[in-house]
């Protein structure tokens, strides 16, 4: 994927991405991609979260293609409803968070909510799963139709995290090749 003139920007969420989880990997084998990184993974605030966020897009002078897990979603949402900046040209969200519910996420995620519900201005494909933990497939589906976003139910893959044994996620890369191609050609 390097040489296209594009910058994977990988946002981890709550407790960063370890050594195993698919975006770590994406980082090491994908020469045209950086990491947002946050101050504090554990205790993530909104505020914060999204100032660094928008600081790495602003020092980026390529087109950015987003991609988000977790908790990293509803960021995305958030700083797509604050910011805009022309250089952001699509997002792959993986596995959102539903921060709006207590049953799904921790007290620790609640200044992310209300989950932002707004038509992205970029195409987007929402990844969900069957068996996450953190969001019901019905709910991340609700958020990709509100999002304007593709969705894509990958069956029974837990939270699309390290503990889902994914590796490198093919697949996954797969569909941010796809997200690509349809930037190129819309």
């Amino acid at each position: 994927m390097s040489g296209t003139n594009t910058t994977i920007l990988v946002i981890p969420g709550l407790g960063d991405s370890g050594e195993n989880h698919w975006q770590t990997l994406w980082l090491k084998e994908i020469s045209n991609t950086v990491k947002v990184s946050q101050d504090n993974w554990d205790e993530p605030s909104l505020n914060h979260w999204i100032t660094r966020l928008n600081e790495t897009i602003d020092e980026l002078d390529d087109k950015i293609v987003l991609v988000a897990h977790s908790l990293a979603v509803s960021l995305v949402a958030h700083w797509a409803e604050r910011f805009k900046n022309p250089n952001v040209v699509g997002a792959l969200l993986v596995a959102p968070a539903d921060v709006d519910s207590p049953e799904h996420t921790p007290g620790v995620v609640r200044s992310f909510a209300p989950m932002p519900l707004l038509k992205f201005p970029f195409p987007t494909i929402v990844v969900a799963s069957d068996n996450d933990s953190f969001v019901s497939v019905e709910r991340a589906k609700f958020f990709a139709g509100n999002w304007g976003s593709s969705f894509v139910n990958i069956g029974a893959k837990g939270h699309i995290n390290s503990d889902s044994n994914l590796g490198n996620w093919q697949e996954g890369q797969q569909y941010l090749a796809k997200l690509l191609q349809a930037i190129r050609h819309p």
